[in-house]
């Protein structure tokens, strides 16, 4: 019974940190770009599309700092406060959300985004307490870590799905739901994980500092995997930013349209991550380049500007891409294990994250010209990622060696 809770509270927040991720794609272009002018969409007489673009880029950019040292500081002050003060602390976030949407303040949801953002970052924390949790049963621990990739996936579904279907009782209500589900998390954390002593050690800012992800990129592999990565989830984030707000453009979606568009496409990248980790006898990165290409023409494809070709394309990426994720992840595990899976699970886990913030700053400039320029660019990118997959694949790939422990 106690495993059954502590797995369901890691689902439970694993989907809750991608759910408040993508819980305001389909909520906003309708609201910048058809929404009246106000303290929201028309902060200091900005272009609504560049304070759209901003909006989005500062929630991942707290999952950035969240992503890289949450798990860090979880390892020298505990799993159980460090979970109970994310929880509590994002549903707060979501809150002053709700708020800023309310009063139409600007500044005030760019602050509520950003402090979300970061305490969503917590799933190296929630992966790194199934791991220590069920060390001694591994059948377990794999399928429960499969779960949790499985719950992290679908909140990326069921964030624009609550949007789509509860905002029409107000912009503020798909806020405040997120908000008491993460409450529930929170008390399935005080019910799943006991107390434990605090131990001394560093300060909370030497952990920080000295020991998040980006030190693995010492190694040329992992730098090589980071740069490759990084182009290809520009191209995919890019796509997951401004196809709404392309369907607002261009097939004048509204809220509920667009979460029915989202709601088709990530079903079928959940169905097709259910074969996605079979074997094959190709070589993975020749695999990986492939399905790398496959994604950035379904990407590439809303740069005809023709709304049928355009859908087409968004229900297409969704196969090559849940294919992707799997063929990569299990490369990068296989190939970088000696440095610590969950070390390099989040240097995967921040270049999404450094990837959404990077094509938001860049469409907060191609907008303005056009939306279908971000795609475009990001499909390039996408594209640009498979070239070097496959010429990797072909390189004599140096030995790999342990990251030496930080003190």
């Amino acid at each position: 019974m106690k495993n059954v809770l502590l797995i369901a509270t890691a689902c439970l927040l694993g989907l809750l940190s991608t759910t408040g991720a993508s819980l305001p794609y389909p909520i906003l272009p309708p609201l910048f770009v058809h929404g009246g002018a106000d303290g929201l969409t028309n902060f200091l007489g900005l272009p609504p599309k560049l304070l759209f673009a901003v909006a989005l880029m500062v929630n991942p950019i707290g999952l950035l700092l969240g992503t890289a040292v949450l798990g860090s500081l979880s390892d020298r002050y505990g799993r159980r406060p460090l979970l109970l003060g994310t929880a509590v602390g994002a549903a707060i976030g979501h809150t002053l959300t709700a708020w800023a949407l309310a009063v139409h303040s600007y500044p005030l949801f760019l602050l509520a985004r950003f402090g979300t953002g970061l305490l969503e970052g917590q799933s190296s924390i929630v992966r790194a307490m199934l791991a220590e949790r069920l060390q001694d049963q591994g059948a377990l621990r794999n399928h429960a870590l499969s779960w949790l990739n499985g719950a992290l996936h679908l909140g990326w579904l069921f964030g624009p799905l609550l949007a789509g279907f509860t905002v029409g009782w107000g912009i503020t209500v798909p806020f405040y739901i997120a908000a008491g589900a993460l409450l529930l998390g929170a008390v399935l954390v005080t019910m799943a994980l006991p107390r434990q002593p605090r131990t001394p050690g560093p300060s909370w800012w030497h952990v920080a500092r000295e020991r998040h992800a980006f030190n693995l990129l010492r190694h040329p592999g992992l730098r090589m995997l980071f740069g490759v990565q990084l182009a290809y989830t520009c191209g995919v984030t890019a796509f997951y930013e401004f196809y709404p707000l392309w369907l607002v453009e261009v097939g004048h979606y509204d809220t509920r349209a667009i979460a029915l568009v989202n709601v088709g496409m990530c079903g079928l990248m959940t169905l097709s991550a259910l074969f996605a980790g079979r074997p094959s006898r190709t070589e993975p990165l020749q695999r990986a380049a492939f399905l790398a290409i496959a994604v950035a023409l379904s990407i590439a494809s809303l740069g005809s500007g023709n709304l049928w070709i355009g859908l087409a394309g968004i229900m297409a990426f969704s196969m090559p891409h849940a294919f992707y994720n799997a063929v990569i992840q299990a490369w990068a595990a296989d190939r970088f294990g000696g440095h610590g899976q969950g070390a390099v699970m989040g240097l995967l886990s921040t270049t999404f994250c450094l990837a959404n913030i990077l094509m938001a700053a860049a469409g907060a400039v191609l907008t303005l010209v056009d939306t279908r320029l971000v795609l475009v660019f990001g499909a390039a990118l996408t594209a640009w990622a498979a070239v070097r997959m496959r010429t990797w694949s072909r390189a004599v790939l140096p030995v790999e060696t342990a990251v030496e422990s930080v003190k």
